[in-house]
């Protein structure tokens, strides 16, 4: 099967200003093409400069370089952007691996753990600590934060620390959703299946079965396009989600709700 035509393009974000983390590439590029493509001045914030740039120039935004496991750098990100463009509106904190080394709890060692953790969670941390100030200085703020459909749901074909990372982001996003809810800032974790990103293509290079194993799980019978989970993003951070914070936006083509899915 494979996705729908997208749906013409709306301009909910004019003017607005969004900083996108690992917006080089999967999800992170396609969203950020999306909340351009609907008016907002976008700041790209990724590790790698030679595709962060690329992908700013393409959306006619500002690259950032950063390491979001870097308290120093990612409070720079966020200044930089309020410095560039005049404050600070959308937060898409959406940088994260996956590695081969975090595999079963039985195998994987603590640094991988710790890795994972880091970028995974520990980052989300320090961009909500970074962007919520100059939320607060605008009166206003929509912050998505990328958990995962495996925060909710056991695998037998484990990432353990990725997993876990997921859970914590969902379970902060929810907790400042509510603590900041009464100063217009919301706060909500979205959710994705597994998506036709360059993550999950690399799954597939290097153990097909295993990756075949997850697409029998989808009721929809394909993995979502970055460009579908761009879409969620853009309506979390529009005002057409104005009365959702602290809750989680599931995007999954149906696994979550599946018992037995269709032949």
């Amino acid at each position: 099967m494979t996705a729908p035509d997208p749906a013409p393009v709306v301009r909910r974000l004019i003017d607005r200003v969004a900083v996108v983390t690992g917006g080089a590439s999967g999800i992170g590029l396609a969203t950020a093409h999306r909340l351009a493509a609907e008016g907002a001045k976008v700041v790209i914030g990724d590790v790698d400069p030679a595709s962060g740039k690329a992908a700013a120039d393409a959306v006619g935004g500002t690259f950032v370089q950063v390491d979001v496991t870097s308290e120093e750098q990612v409070k720079a990100l966020f200044d930089t952007a309020v410095a560039t463009y005049g404050g600070l509106d959308i937060a898409f904190n959406n940088a994260g691996i996956s590695p081969p080394d975090d595999d079963s709890i039985l195998t994987t060692g603590l640094d991988a753990w710790r890795r994972v953790q880091e970028v995974n969670l520990t980052s989300v941390f320090l961009c909500c600590k970074y962007a919520i100030p100059h939320m607060q200085a605008r009166g206003r703020g929509s912050i998505v934060n990328t958990a995962s459909f495996v925060a909710r749901m056991g695998a037998a074909t484990s990432q353990i620390s990725y997993t876990a990372s997921k859970g914590g982001v969902l379970a902060m996003s929810r907790e400042l959703g509510v603590q900041f809810a009464r100063e217009h800032i919301r706060v909500n974790a979205i959710s994705p299946g597994p998506v036709n990103t360059p993550l999950l293509q690399e799954l597939f290079a290097k153990d097909p079965e295993r990756a075949a194993r997850r697409l029998v799980h989808i009721p929809m019978g394909r993995f979502a396009e970055p460009d579908e989970i761009a879409a969620a993003v853009a309506f979390l951070a529009s005002d057409d989600s104005s009365f959702m914070t602290a809750a989680e936006f599931l995007v999954d083509g149906g696994i979550s709700g599946a018992y037995v899915t269709p032949l």
